[in-house]
């Protein structure tokens, strides 16, 4: 059964965890008691993983960035991603104003959070989270600090020399397999935190995660046939929805199934060349977009951060959301190209808000369970992009 189930696709193992918590919480109860400690490793796991994860991957993305072939040719492609994700983090913004989620937290009730109430006290907190020292970041999670850091140093480091960048990469590929690692046990501690959550909360938990997907998934479907189409039109000077359809339909799809948009670029390279793009610059701005362009990851970080602070009951001005916005936006280029990376990189957003990790890790766990359609409607919004801002823009100077 053991070697069964090690078969079995991540998804599946998923599904099977979230059923069996499910049944085990409505039916012995008290088993919270004895399984909780499963959940609990999960997030202790997440969060002591998650501050060298985005130190490590925005370091090694940054350093290794190089778009010397074709340059002039790959800006308004370059262009198009930036904009799109933007819009798309604004999209999530606005879809967490109507539409606003909570989540069932642990928190202890004393907690009392109250988030920046300027923009000076936002610049104030960014510029120290910004110069804090570097050892400190790491070892207090202090993600704005973190990154800073990783930006600088990654920076740097792109004039070093190839050896330099090769051990960088090792280091970045090692750590991306103790994530990997960490995620093969995402099931167990899920089975763990769903018991819990479901014991104590019962079927108001179900109602909470199905409106939090609905506004997830509602808001790429609307990036995907709304925001990308305009942004198409305005680049191609005419109807863009047989071309944004045939994207969706043939890279989409298997993307929203491989969950990779990395295992997709093949795909994305071949629907380029049928649709008659330069391959010289498919062959550059497909797997550069892999690699940066994830306007489903700034909606998935947009919004769960957004559905913590609702949770906290924080009061929060349509200006700090913008700003949040933005930061998503960076942050999403780093994403780990694990199924579920966008995820780990919650805690960055959350602490725009000062939000204490442990709580900002929870949102993480929250984000694995509903991650089974979450992910899959990220990935095919991520990678039928990269095809489609390719295509518009080539197709537009014939």
């Amino acid at each position: 059964m053991f070697s069964a189930l090690t078969r079995l696709s991540l998804v599946s193992r998923i599904l099977i965890a979230i059923i069996l918590g499910a049944l085990v919480a409505f039916a012995y109860p008290q088993a919270a008691t004895y399984v909780s400690l499963l959940g609990d490793l999960f997030i202790k796991a997440l969060k002591s993983v998650a501050p060298i994860l985005v130190f490590v991957l925005v370091l090694a993305s940054i350093a290794n960035f190089n778009v010397s072939h074709g340059a002039k040719n790959l800006k308004p492609i370059m262009s198009l991603y930036v904009i799109g994700m933007l819009l798309a983090a604004f999209s999530a913004v606005f879809a967490s104003i109507m539409f606003p989620s909570t989540l069932v937290l642990a928190i202890d009730p004393a907690t009392h959070l109250q988030a920046p109430e300027h923009v000076a006290d936002i610049m104030k907190n960014l510029l120290l989270s910004f110069i804090s020292n570097p050892v400190t970041a790491l070892s207090e999670a202090n993600f704005i600090g973190i990154l800073a850091w990783a930006v600088g140093l990654g920076i740097a480091l792109r004039h070093s020399s190839e050896s330099t960048k090769l051990v960088i990469n090792d280091i970045s590929d090692a750590v991306n397999h103790i994530i990997r690692v960490v995620i093969q046990f995402a099931p167990i501690g899920i089975f763990g935190l769903v018991v819990v959550t479901f014991a104590d909360s019962g079927l108001e938990t179900l109602k909470n995660y199905i409106q939090l997907i609905a506004v997830l998934v509602g808001t790429m479907l609307f990036v995907a046939l709304i925001i990308n189409p305009i942004l198409v039109a305005i680049v191609m000077r005419q109807n863009p929805y047989p071309l944004v359809l045939t994207c969706l339909k043939e890279s989409g799809i298997t993307a929203f199934f491989t969950r990779s948009s990395a295992a997709n670029i093949p795909v994305n390279i071949e629907l380029a060349k049928r649709l008659g793009v330069n391959e010289t610059i498919s062959a550059v701005s497909i797997p550069l977009g892999a690699a940066i362009n994830m306007a489903g990851a700034a909606v998935t970080i947009t919004i769960l951060t957004l559905a913590a602070v609702n949770t906290l009951d924080m009061q929060v001005s349509l200006t700090t959301m913008l700003i949040l916005s933005v930061l998503a936006v960076i942050t999403a280029c780093g994403s780990s190209g694990v199924a579920g990376g966008s995820l780990l990189l919650i805690p960055v957003a959350c602490s725009l808000f000062a939000i204490p990790t442990d709580i900002a890790m929870q949102v993480v766990a929250i984000g694995m369970v509903i991650s089974v359609i979450q992910d899959s409607a990220e990935t095919a919004l991520n990678s039928s992009t990269d095809v489609l801002f390719t295509a518009a823009v080539e197709l537009a100077k014939k």
